[in-house]
Formats: structure tokens, sequence, C-alpha cells
């Protein structure tokens, strides 16, 4: 056991596992700093009382599952559908919120300590892998709600007046895309909301499939969807905190009450006047630049390339309605999607690189895209005004600056696809005379 340990896989993970650990702990206490319950309080609390996301929750044990036998996930999801059963009951009878999840947590927890307890060598390994999985994806829902806490207590002064004046050179496309949403009354709204809500559970779907060999195999694939997921989730808050955005909703609409500009969105496009910070409330999280959700869809979107013609069809479909809920909604600027594209492209690019080594493809492919990234982010700052007085010039080129890296990395991953090696032919026989 000991040597195992001393393999520098093992030592990765572990130092990976400790850097995670201290990394919650922090903002557990930067949150209790602020008078609320961090992350890992908020987890615990679910263990007994009413969950934020239930269908979260039996997606992260759907992910540890894949590890399982099919009679332990028929085992599995029989004792977690019992024990919300009762708990739905008990809340009946308290008349207290209704909500799922408990015990989807419940068997997670177990397994993890039927790992330590009853498995030895690689199934104890693999089963922990399983179970560790899954709680990452929800401890990163956890995670991310404390940090967007953190981004709304301190960092008092907006730049939506910037990254409002540059979209101008991309025709204010929030504007037009949130009376188009308007337009189509409660279905649009239902069906985006449903989309937006639940972009974990279908990063969740998509893994499944990547990892549907895992119990077969006895490992993980090299590389697949969940990780690029939790990364970005990881890095992006860290660009809210450098770049503070509330969105056209807040900023310019009837949800950002007096701290708004004006009450414009999506009616109005707003000016193109002078930009200045802005100051905002202690409630609304700076969570636009970059686009998150659309780093998501975008990474979906990718994983599903190779996957059956359903799946294909699927993460198009998220890709699509992801982008029309951002802007539709009034969450996010054009210029946070464009900026979320290559955020997501140069996460998905770096994780790749990797995974297979290093090389100057690899390193030139992330080095572009994180400049591009910084680039765009600089502009939106210092060249607002000029990007919407020569719009004709400069939204074209934020598209074709994105488009640049999508063709970058399209070019460079496919390059690093396995090539088949030609089936030798057998050598003509000389004919006997």
């Amino acid at each position: 056991m000991f040597a195992a340990w001393r393999q520098p896989r093992a030592m990765l993970w572990t130092a990976v596992g400790v850097v995670a650990l201290g990394f919650l702990i922090a903002l557990e206490i930067t949150a209790r700093g602020y008078g609320v319950p961090g992350p890992i309080t908020n987890q615990a609390r679910e263990v007994l009382f009413t969950p934020k996301s239930g269908p979260l929750l039996y997606a992260a044990m759907a992910l540890m599952m894949v590890v399982l036998s099919w009679r332990q996930r028929f085992i599995a999801a029989g004792v977690a559908i019992g024990i919300d059963g009762v708990f739905l009951l008990v809340r009946w009878a308290a008349d207290a919120r209704m909500n799922f999840g408990n015990g989807a947590l419940w068997v997670l927890l177990s397994y993890g300590v039927i790992a330590i307890t009853r498995r030895t060598g690689p199934e104890r390994v693999l089963l922990l892998k399983g179970v560790g999985l899954a709680l990452l994806l929800v401890a990163g829902r956890k995670t991310g709600d404390t940090w967007l806490l953190i981004t709304s207590k301190t960092r008092p002064a907006m730049l939506d007046q910037y990254v409002a004046t540059a979209d101008q050179a991309l025709g204010n496309p929030s504007w037009w895309v949130g009376r188009i949403v308007k337009a189509t009354g409660s279905i649009g709204d239902g069906v985006l909301g449903f989309v937006y809500g639940q972009l974990a559970v279908a990063a969740v779907i998509v893994a499944l499939y990547q990892l549907r060999n895992v119990a077969v195999e006895r490992r993980f694939p090299r590389h697949h969807l969940v990780r690029t997921f939790l990364l970005i989730g990881l890095l992006g808050p860290g660009i809210y905190m450098l770049f503070p955005v509330v969105g056209p909703i807040f900023a310019y609409g009837a949800d950002g009450g007096h701290w708004a500009v004006a009450n414009l969105w999506p009616d109005t496009p707003p000016p193109i006047e002078t930009p200045q910070h802005m100051p905002f409330d202690e409630i609304t999280p700076r969570n636009c630049m970059p686009s998150l959700h659309t780093a998501w869809a975008t990474v979906i979107f990718i994983h599903t390339r190779k996957g059956p013609r359903v799946l294909q069809f699927a993460g198009t479909f998220w890709l699509i309605t992801t982008l029309g809920a951002t802007l539709g909604f009034g969450y996010h600027y054009g210029a946070d999607l464009v900026a979320g594209v290559v955020f997501a492209l140069t996460i998905e690019a770096g994780l790749r690189s990797f995974d297979r080594g290093w090389d100057r493809s690899g390193i030139q492919l992330v080095a572009y895209g994180t400049t591009v990234f910084t680039a765009l982010l600089v502009s939106y700052r210092y060249l607002s005004m000029e990007m919407a007085e020569y719009r004709w010039v400069c939204g074209p080129l934020v598209i074709v600056v994105m488009a640049s890296v999508i063709h970058g990395y399209m070019r460079t991953t496919k390059l690093w696809e396995p090539k088949a090696a030609p089936v030798p032919q057998p050598k003509p026989q000389p004919e006997l005379v």
C-alpha cells in the first residue's frame, strides 16, 4: 500500500485532494465572515434538510454508478428512491418545503464508507474515484454559489457600461433576443428556463455515455466531460473577480431597481456614451464575464460530436437553447458569450494536451486561446468606445477572432486523432507455368 502512495500519479491526486479540501475550507471561512453558511455546511445540511437541487444529486449518483454492476445499480437506485419517499412523507406531514435528493446523497456517502471499509486494492480505488467524481460535481455547485456571494460582497463597482458599449459592435444581441423570448410568452420562457437550470444534468447524461464501459474495463478514460466541466467552474469565478459584470437585466433592466442605469432592457438599446464604473448592490452576483453557461454548453457540444446521432442532436440543441437563454433572459451580453466560447476551448485544449503529453501544437493552441481571451477582455474594458464607433469593423473582427480559435482547435485536435494503420496486403504469389 505504501509503495502505491509513492507513485507519482497517486501523489498528484493526493495533492489535488488536499488543495481542493483547503479551498473548500477557505470558502467556508470566507462565507462565515459574511454571516452565511459556506459550501461545506450547505452540503452537510442536505443530508437531512431539503436539498436545493434534487435532479443534480440524482445525476451525481448516476455518475457514481458507472463503477457498479447492474445489480448494484438497481439496488442503489431503489434504496435512494425509498429513502426519498420517507423524507417526502415526513415533509408532507410537517408541511415543510417539498423536494427530493436526500436519498441519492445518502447512497453516495454510503458507498464512500463501503469503499473504505469493505473494498481493497483496485476495487477500492475505482469505487472511491466514482464517489469522489460524483461528490465533486455536487460540491462544485455549492462552491459556485459561495463564489457568487463573494463576488457580490467584494466587488462594489461594475463594468457593465464598458461591456454594453463594446457590445454595440455585435449589434446588442441581448436586446433583440430578449424581445424574441418575450414574444414567445410562457412556452419559450419555460423551455429556455429548464435548459438553463439543468445544464449540469445534461453534462452528466453526456458523461454517462462516455463512462459507460468503466464497470467492464475497471478504469476511467483519460479524458471525459466532467473534468472540463469542473475546471471551467473552478477557474471562471476568478475572472468574475477581475471583471465584475451583472448583466443587462440588472444594469439596464427592471431587476436592477434604483441601481440600474435606466429601465431599457429589452425594448430600448442602450445609448452610446462614455462608459464608467457603476456601483451596485451587495446581493446580485457579478457572474457575466465570461459566460460560464456558454462555456459549459460549448464543451457539452464538443463531447457529443463522437456520440450517436441522438446525442449529437441533444448537444446541438443544448448549445443553441443555452445561448438563447443567456441572451434572452438578459443575463449576459453578446461579448460575454464570445469570451465564454474562447474560454471553454482553451481549457478543453489544455486538458487534452495534458492527457496526451504537451507538445508544440498543444502549447501553441493554449497560448493562442489565452492570448485571444485576454485581448477580448482588455478591448471590452479599454477600447469599448472605439468598438462602438467603428462597429462595422470591430464586430466582424471579434467574430473572426473567435472563429480563429474554433478553427485552430478543430484543426489541432484532428491532428491528434489516432490514425488507422493500413492493412498489409498479401504479396501476390508467382504463377506456376
